[in-house]
């Protein structure tokens, strides 16, 4: 069975793509899946130039400039790789959605500090005629997508139960100590867009959280435990522990991300290599199916890091070739956003919390320019929010 682990590639290679950011992320992911695909990426610019310059060099990437701002006037640049903190974020969409030839912008994941902002880089994106995409890359892990496919064609069946159990943990970034917020946003987000993009849209959450004893900046959301419900029966469990133990502090380790779909028909169970040591392990999937002797356990030589940001860069080239909507684009990711406030929510109030809510106490302090179009997108959100789930949605 073809499981379609690889991202469709754009026609055309060299879109100019101007990188605004040198960290971790920039250099040892988007570069390097970049360079494996064949994409063009022609200037970067940081918060520090020296930064800037050491990622240059080690991506042989030829205009190095002073300054965010310096890169958004470059007229040739006509795709913008955006990977600051989300903080930072929203005013470069400002900024780039005043240069008229700027076509395209890969935003990283959160799209904002809330579904306000994300609903505003969207708007005004929109507006600016620019292509919006968001780096939610987990999308594009190799695992991730096989359970896709298995849901798709049918192998597994009607789904009943999925569940995401995360023991792993991960390296907080020191602007987080700043936001006051640990894994809903930053963890979180990936496995509750994954259940989105296996399954749709939910139409509620329940999110309980405590603190991780091991993060020694004040915050709420360490460890999380979340449900999805679904209306024909169907719960989504995610368990994101970044504790696993006191494996730092002299424990033996248990350390893994491991995903798991049971249907009326069969059972997938994935295994993210994302965690493991090093972390360019490929992710793999065990599937079988009622009547099956045994487990078929398809192999592979990709990972989720670096490889599968070739596909959320190749999402947005394709989209800028047909004029379609990318795969993950930013009205689509305004779902994800919604259920990562409705989590916040269900923890402050200690109940399920419906995505609606979350739309609609935004509309009702809204304040726009042209209400009646924002009335509109504004019921055509609700109503793509909350579908009939009849049939596994298409990819994408």
């Amino acid at each position: 069975m073809d499981l379609h682990i690889h991202p469709t590639l754009p026609t055309r290679r060299d879109f100019r793509i101007g990188v605004l950011g040198s960290g971790f992320i920039v250099s040892d992911c988007h570069l390097v899946a970049y360079h494996k695909a064949g994409f063009n990426p022609v200037a970067i610019a940081s918060r520090t130039r020296a930064n800037a310059e050491a990622t240059a060099r080690k991506h042989e990437i030829e205009r190095v400039f002073d300054s965010y701002d310096e890169l958004l006037n470059d007229k040739s640049i006509e795709v913008l790789d955006i990977a600051v903190p989300p903080n930072a974020q929203l005013p470069l969409i400002r900024a780039a959605c005043e240069k008229r030839h700027v076509r395209g912008i890969l935003a990283q994941k959160p799209l904002g500090m809330n579904f306000s902002e994300a609903k505003e880089a969207v708007d005004l994106c929109t507006a600016a005629g620019i292509t919006l995409a968001v780096n939610q890359n987990m999308r594009y892990d190799q695992s991730v997508r096989a359970g896709k496919i298995l849901l798709n064609n049918g192998v597994i069946g009607s789904p009943i139960l999925a569940t995401i159990d995360m023991r792993g943990i991960p390296h907080w970034m020191p602007w987080q100590q700043e936001m006051g917020w640990v894994t809903l946003r930053i963890m979180s987000i990936h496995h509750l867009d994954c259940f989105r993009y296996w399954f749709g849209d939910p139409e509620g959450i329940f999110c309980s959280v405590r603190t991780d004893p091991r993060t020694d900046f004040p915050h709420k959301d360490g460890i999380c435990t979340y449900i999805l419900n679904y209306h024909d029966g169907l719960r989504c469990v995610g368990l994101d522990d970044t504790w696993t133990g006191p494996v730092r502090e002299g424990c033996p380790d248990d350390i893994r991300i491991e995903w798991r779909i049971e249907g009326l028909n069969g059972l997938a169970i994935g295994n993210i290599g994302w965690c493991q040591d090093p972390y360019t392990t490929p992710s793999s999937v065990r599937f079988a199916g009622i009547g099956d002797s045994e487990f078929q356990e398809p192999k592979w030589s990709e990972s989720w890091f670096p490889d599968a940001f070739v596909g959320t860069m190749a999402q947005l080239l394709c989209a800028l070739e047909s004029g379609d909507e990318p795969e993950i684009s930013g009205r689509d990711n305004l779902k994800t956003m919604a259920l990562v406030d409705a989590a916040y929510k269900s923890v402050d109030e200690r109940r399920i919390v419906n995505l609606d809510e979350i739309v609609s106490r935004f509309t009702k302090g809204l304040h726009c320019r042209d209400w009646t179009m924002e009335r509109t997108w504004d019921l055509e959100l609700s109503t793509a929010l909350f579908p009939k789930r009849g049939s596994i949605p298409p990819q994408g």
